[in-house]
């Protein structure tokens, strides 16, 4: 392992209980989760000294939220690459603690979606480069999907039963989530019956819209050691950018073929010796072109793994999205990579509800696809240990 992956640890986290903000703004989403993480290290506000976020923060970003918050830092970082952003914030944090450039890292996700907290822009951005080539065709996110996986399903024979158990996966764990937006366990007949949104992905294919935000923090091994806390290592991180290639890229695989390989390689592990996996599931193709694209089964085999159960905690052999995920519990500010984090350290805590806490989890990924899976995305791996 490489020094930067052996000096950082995840002291503190939080997820805000909300799904639906109607009576808090944004600032106070962001304090809510910044104050629940540093508690839960043992922290104080005072004590951190670096701080993450992504674009969705308002105001100026970092700048408001570092005032609102009331904290003096010496290193800020608002990197966005959508849904993937925490991850690479972990990793940077880590990266920036090795140098000396900080000790106690906040890392930040809040968003209003559901409530309408957050401005939506009306016109279009015309100095984006891919634009004017690509708005014509009035492509929007779930068509993007859809296409991904109508076209895993030409090449590789992939039916929309096997996606569907996906989501059946997701909801047997989410009805031990109290907080989980959809609490009820399905079927795939019923995932199969509920309103085709786009061909073939059906509205139980799709991941649920939620207020509400995490954070954690990320502290420097002198600090993890004088903390009355379980010490949750960053083992291994990737990160990757996939773009369309000029129309070349294979839009069945994603960047997680570069993130993962590169944090498997930094941690020294392979994908057999992952006890839980959080993966993006914004949609169920997510999930599925992910396992495959992550080595947890070969190419064009991710159907038959998540056919019948197999993700499902205590009866699948790769436990995933033990809180429910995207599909039924949380996706805060559209962007679901906070929540992937928080329920990795949470299973390696053994802190998950007890009817989908893994046994004996020393070892567990978390992996992010922000953007569109179809076209131009950011990808980004961690690999956390219990030490």
């Amino acid at each position: 392992m490489g020094s930067v992956a052996q000096s950082a640890y995840i002291a503190g986290i939080y997820e805000h209980p909300t799904r639906k903000a109607v009576d808090k703004s944004l600032g106070q989403l962001y304090f809510e989760v910044a104050q629940g993480a540093v508690a839960d290290a043992g922290l104080s506000l005072s004590d951190v000294d670096a701080f993450y976020c992504d674009t969705d923060a308002p105001g100026l970003g970092p700048l408001s939220i570092i005032e609102y918050l009331g904290i003096e830092v010496r290193h800020y970082d608002n990197t966005d690459v959508g849904g993937s952003a925490p991850m690479v914030h972990l990793s940077h944090a880590a990266q920036a603690i090795a140098a000396g450039k900080c000790n106690v890292a906040l890392v930040t996700m809040a968003g209003k979606p559901r409530t309408g907290g957050r401005g939506l822009d009306t016109q279009p951005s015309w100095g984006v480069p891919e634009l004017a080539f690509e708005l014509p065709y009035a492509n929007g996110v779930v068509d993007q999907y859809a296409m991904s996986a109508m076209r895993h399903m030409y090449e590789f024979g992939t039916t929309a039963e096997q996606l569907a158990w996906v989501k059946v996966a997701a909801s047997h764990h989410a009805q031990h989530n109290p907080h989980a937006i959809l609490r009820d366990v399905v079927t795939v007949e019923q995932v199969l019956g509920s309103v085709m949104i786009a061909d073939p992905l059906h509205k139980l294919d799709c991941c649920v819209v939620s207020d509400g935000g995490g954070a954690f923090v990320v502290v420097s091994p002198e600090i993890a050691r004088k903390l009355k806390r379980p010490r949750i290592r960053l083992r291994g991180a990737g990160e990757a950018i996939r773009d369309l290639r000029g129309g070349t890229a294979d839009i069945t695989s994603s960047g997680a073929v570069v993130s993962g390989a590169t944090a498997f390689a930094e941690a020294g592990v392979k994908p057999s010796d992952i006890k839980y996996a959080s993966l993006y599931d914004s949609f169920t193709i997510t999930v599925l072109i992910q396992l495959e694209d992550l080595g947890f089964c070969g190419r064009g085999q991710g159907g038959a793994f998540v056919a019948d159960g197999k993700l499902i905690s205590g009866v699948g052999k790769l436990p995933i999205n033990t809180d429910g995920g995207g599909l039924c519990s949380n996706h805060p500010a559209n962007r679901g990579g906070m929540t992937k984090i928080l329920e990795a350290v949470r299973q390696l805590r053994e802190e998950a509800h007890p009817a989908v806490q893994v046994g004996n989890c020393d070892l567990a990924l978390a992996h992010g696809t922000g953007g569109w899976l179809a076209s131009r995305h950011g990808s980004a791996t961690v690999i956390l240990e219990r030490e």
